[in-house]
């Protein structure tokens, strides 16, 4: 099996809360090396408080100018400071300049845990075409990770929230397991597949003594 090619698409980080070496860093632990796309000259960061950005709009639009990426990711708007109005005219701004240059854009944003969407998620949600919400599913008393696409204009999507993990290989995305007990996600979900397994053995194993002694039935009339 042949490897697809890559794009040799540039991308242009934002980093409004980490730094470029602590991000290079991290998404290593998941199998992802962004050196490699930074030596390559594919990947630019560009790591500044976020008031800078809300109070220079002109600065990010010449970073913009000057590399001329394909993508870019912006992590994360949760970090800029000002009054709900004032973050969600930066964003529109900010959206407009990306868009007016076809440029796609990733941003990020942390809600607070047990949070409900707030009236300027909501405003954020009319300038994104799809957005994928990240959270905890607790069940029998473990947590584990949830994913699920809030929205996606002009395209139909799942509506179910799917169980994903993180692993030195990258992100894994798990079927939803259901059972007549509801979505079964973590141990629960591990449990039930060994007992489906165990039975799906033995009646492997059932049907090829079943074969056998049907086998040994034929031969002795044969005889």
């Amino acid at each position: 099996m042949r490897t697809p090619p890559v794009r040799a698409e540039r991308c242009l980080y934002f980093a409004f809360e980490e730094s470029p070496e602590q991000i290079v860093r991290n998404v290593r632990s998941v199998g992802l090396d962004l050196q490699k796309h930074l030596d390559s000259g594919l990947l630019r960061f560009e790591s500044a408080r976020p008031t800078l950005y809300g109070m220079h709009l002109a600065r990010m639009n010449r970073e913009l100018e000057e590399f001329k990426p394909a993508t870019t990711v912006i992590d994360s708007i949760s970090a800029f400071r000002g009054s709900e109005s004032e973050v969600h005219s930066i964003l529109l701004r900010m959206v407009d300049i990306l868009k007016t240059k076809g440029i796609t854009a990733v941003m990020t944003q942390l809600t607070p845990e047990g949070e409900q969407i707030r009236s300027s998620d909501q405003g954020i949600s009319s300038l994104v075409d799809t957005w994928i919400s990240l959270g905890a599913l607790e069940a029998n008393r473990e947590r584990n990770r949830g994913l699920y696409v809030l929205k996606s204009r002009g395209m139909s999507h799942s509506d179910q929230i799917r169980e994903y993990q993180i692993t030195n290989n990258g992100i894994r995305l798990l079927d939803v397991y259901r059972t007549l007990k509801g979505v079964l996600v973590g141990s629960a979900r591990r449990d039930a597949q060994a007992v489906q397994k165990k039975k799906a053995s033995a009646t492997a194993a059932g049907k090829l003594a079943s074969k056998a002694r049907r086998g040994s039935k034929a031969q002795g009339k044969s005889r």
